[in-house]
Order: C-alpha cells, then sequence, then structure tokens
C-alpha cells in the first residue's frame, strides 16, 4: 500500500499543482491530514510551496506545488550547519 504522503509527493513531481481539498477528495481523508503529510515533506528537505490564487469571481484558493529553493536559502541552511561551501 502506497502511502499518502508518497502519493502526494509523486502528484507533486509530476509537474501538477493541486489543492489540500483536491488531494483530501482523492484520497478519502481530511484537508489537515494532508496539511500534515506536506509539512512533513518540507522537513525532509522538499521544496513544496502555497500558491494563492483567486478566480475570476473572486474566489480563492491554495494550490501545492514542488519546486526549487532559492540559492540564498541554500546557502543559509549551510550556514546552519556549519559546513564550509
Amino acid at each position: 500500500m502506497v502511502s499518502l504522503k508518497s502519493k502526494i509527493l509523486d502528484t507533486l513531481k509530476s509537474g501538477k499543482q493541486v489543492s489540500g481539498k483536491q488531494f483530501a477528495a482523492r484520497h478519502n481523508t481530511t484537508v489537515t491530514t494532508v496539511g500534515a503529510r506536506v509539512s512533513e515533506l518540507r522537513r525532509e528537505g522538499f521544496a513544496i510551496y502555497n500558491n494563492k490564487k483567486t478566480d475570476s469571481q473572486g474566489r480563492k484558493a491554495s494550490f501545492y506545488r514542488i519546486g526549487a529553493p532559492r540559492r540564498s536559502v541554500v546557502a543559509a541552511g549551510y550556514a546552519a550547519l556549519g559546513v564550509a561551501g
């Protein structure tokens, strides 16, 4: 059985932007659980962003996407670990 974290990661790695509600509906879970799994993935080092969008009728939605962190963020991480670059 594939874990929810794996399903989320696979979906995001495919290049799709998906909302927490969409993940929850697809995998029969709650938005809170999806958010918790996304937080776990972030702690594991994946750069998962939450983009907010507004449609033409003024409705707001948030979508997860995977990306690459800025160089400054990576450099700050190495500096915090005390690793010389």
